[in-house]
């Protein structure tokens, strides 16, 4: 195993945390809360002061003027969103705006991820023109579609633009551009997720309109804006944990019939729903409607106001999940098969016409937690161009990288430090792996995602109710916020257990110092060797994060392995 031990903190630190306990404390020095004033902010959270004044937003008045403007004078509205777990929920939060106001001359509208692509087009816009539109409103796309804009401005749409995409230098006809990342924004907080940037448009349109919906309505789209920021891996600190904490709250009370009817099927009881809840079942299942199917079903489950439809949309969206996990599954055991336990190139670039776009940032993200570098992947589907996905380790800005790619290799892309999509022409293809180690050598920043930054060494006997509560103290967990990992050492393995459908998951029942029985768990332990090889009366080192399983309607406290190693 290679990881890093974090240093324990020293005394005249550790004073100023005094209110915490010893574990609690480092880990919270070590996230850059380093007083108990800040720590408390951070723990918490005031719904009202932790959110920042939509009105900060640049081009905001404008965009709000003219949807007032749509609204009194009963002009059609397109809301054009993405077809992702952070479009879809956006796209929601708007109509359900639209409804509590009794507006309701306007219809969504979500690309085919394979047809279409990802963003605004040409051929969309003329169907949006043909009819009568007059404004649209894009949802976490559009900030960098500078044709198809400009065909809608020939065309006498209005395009107000709503994204936390980076914009990469481009300028569009866009009449309004709603995004904390341009440069000339001065919003205090630049993460947000799209949806999270629709929900400050709806709060700055209550805030100017002086709708009669009573005070605080808007506090119920947080269950959308909290799936959707728990689903678009964007830094949970700041207004995002604000978002993410409450989103989870309102969550647990959400009387959406298809959310409700979706935790059901999931076997998550509503009242308990996680972050991990959220991550590993919720976002997954809309996901699935547009890498298998049709976007739009995934916001009719959202949407039904009917025990039919809500049961319809969600059993639907179960077996195109199951097909897609089916898939998944396929194309990353292919690629496993052909690098082996020893790839040692920087990039992970592989692609195949035969390979499906819309699956493979699911496989991109398998790739990248077993081989711990950026990874890129291609496909062509049914469309002309080879498309793909790709995603980081963290060691690279993934649009930084892509823009420092030579020129004929690859075409329009976008996306953000963590995740992104690209188009590649015929001819670089072959060229791709090259050019991408060349751009990730100009632009990487130098960390090693090899090893594993380990926040504290335990024992078994130190994993109890009480400590699990305490770290619970830094939840919602995600990105910049992960979730804390501990080394133990020298643990005795008292039974070993594949579980699952397809007996690919790892239980492990470890033996520590005065008889501490604890069980750890892998997921797809079966593929990694290291796991395969365990057996009942080893002692081994394991580094590991604390979770409470539900499963069954009986809590368990167990760990979740990361990595482990024989001594």
């Amino acid at each position: 195993m290679n990881f890093k031990l974090a240093p324990k903190i020293k005394s005249e630190d550790r004073a100023k945390l005094n209110k915490y306990s010893d574990i609690l404390a480092n880990l919270l020095y070590h996230r850059g809360l380093k007083t108990n004033e800040a720590a408390g902010a951070f723990i918490d959270l005031d719904y009202e002061n932790g959110l920042n004044d939509p009105l900060k937003l640049k081009d905001i008045e404008i965009a709000v003027e003219r949807i007032l403007r749509a609204i009194s004078e009963k002009e059609k509205i397109c809301i054009y969103s993405d077809y992702d777990a952070d479009g879809i929920p956006g796209a929601v939060v708007l109509s359900d705006f639209f409804k509590k106001i009794k507006f309701d001359n306007y219809f969504v509208y979500f690309p085919h991820r394979n047809r279409e692509g990802f963003g605004l087009n040409k051929g969309a816009v003329e169907k949006i023109a043909d009819l009568k539109t007059r404004l649209v409103i894009t949802v976490d796309c559009g900030v960098s579609d500078v044709a198809p804009i400009a065909l809608a401005a020939e065309r006498g749409l209005d395009v107000i633009v709503t994204d936390h995409h980076d914009p990469n230098n481009h300028q569009t006809k866009a009449l309004a551009i709603v995004n904390p990342k341009q440069k000339s924004c001065l919003y205090a907080d630049k993460n947000l997720c799209g949806t999270g940037v629709i929900f400050k448009v709806v709060q700055a349109l209550i805030q100017k309109g002086h709708f009669d919906i009573g005070d605080g309505w808007e506090k119920w789209l947080l269950d959308l804006v909290g799936v959707a920021t728990l689903s678009d891996m964007v830094p949970l600190i700041g207004e995002n944990r604000v978002l993410a904490k409450y989103g989870l709250m309102v969550m647990k009370k959400s009387p959406r019939r298809g959310f409700i009817r979706l935790l059901k099927e999931c076997k998550i009881d509503q009242n308990k729903i996680t972050e991990d809840d959220v991550g590993f079942s919720v976002a997954p299942r809309i996901n699935a409607a547009s890498r298998m199917d049709e976007p739009e079903i995934a916001y009719k489950m959202l949407s039904a106001t009917d025990d039919v439809s809500a049961e319809e949309t969600v059993k639907h969206l179960h077996k195109i999940n199951a097909e897609r996990k089916s898939a998944v599954a396929t194309i990353v055991k292919k690629i496993k098969k052909e690098l082996g336990d020893n790839f040692t190139r920087p990039i992970l670039v592989k692609g195949s016409p035969d390979w499906q776009p819309s699956l493979l940032g699911l496989v991109a993200n398998s790739l990248v937690e077993t081989y711990k570098r950026p990874v890129f992947l291609w496909g062509r589907g049914s469309g002309e161009n080879l498309k793909g996905s790709c995603r980081s380790d963290g060691t690279v800005n993934l649009v930084e990288m892509m823009n420092a790619v030579s020129p004929g290799i690859i075409g329009e892309f976008g996306g953000h430090k963590m995740a992104g999509g690209f188009i590649v022409y015929d001819d670089g293809v072959y060229n791709l792996p090259t050019e991408l180690e060349k751009a990730y050598e100009k632009v990487q920043d130098g960390a090693s995602s090899d090893e594993i930054l380990v926040d504290g060494e335990l024992r078994l006997e130190d994993v109890n109710w009480n400590l699990y509560n305490d770290l619970q103290k830094l939840a919602p967990f995600g990105v910049q916020n992960e979730k804390p990992k501990f080394l133990f050492r020298g643990v005795v393995l008292d039974k070993v257990d594949f579980f699952g459908k397809d007996k690919n998951h790892l239980r492990l029942h470890l033996r520590g110092g005065r008889g501490r029985s604890v069980s750890a768990i892998k997921f797809f332990g079966s593929d990694s060797e290291t796991f395969s090889r365990m057996a009942p009366g080893k002692t081994i080192d394991l580094i590991a994060s604390l979770e409470k399983s539900d499963f069954g309607r009986r809590s368990e406290l167990r760990l979740k392995i990361i990595e482990a190693g024989a001594i």
